[in-house]
């Protein structure tokens, strides 16, 4: 009885490299075009979200209320 495994042979494991598939093979620059052309396909299309200058001054005020909570278990100096 044969195993449903393959009998192609496997890549050996290489230690501590990786190969830089997708967004990380690209450059910095090639990344950001690439981006901005999702933004401007959103905006568009009616998804995209802009922010209010109230909305944007709320998440900045949560943003930085969470950021200043002190770690839990971490006690007062």
């Amino acid at each position: 009885m044969e195993t449903s495994s393959s009998n192609t042979p496997r890549p050996a494991n290489r230690t501590g490299a990786k190969s830089r598939r997708g967004f990380a093979a690209m450059s910095p620059e090639t990344q950001r075009r690439i981006a901005s052309e999702g933004g401007k396909a959103s905006h568009a299309s009616g998804r995209g979200h802009r922010f209010t200058a109230e909305e944007a001054r709320d998440a900045g005020r949560k943003g930085g209320l969470v950021s200043r909570r002190p770690a839990r278990g971490a006690s007062a100096a």
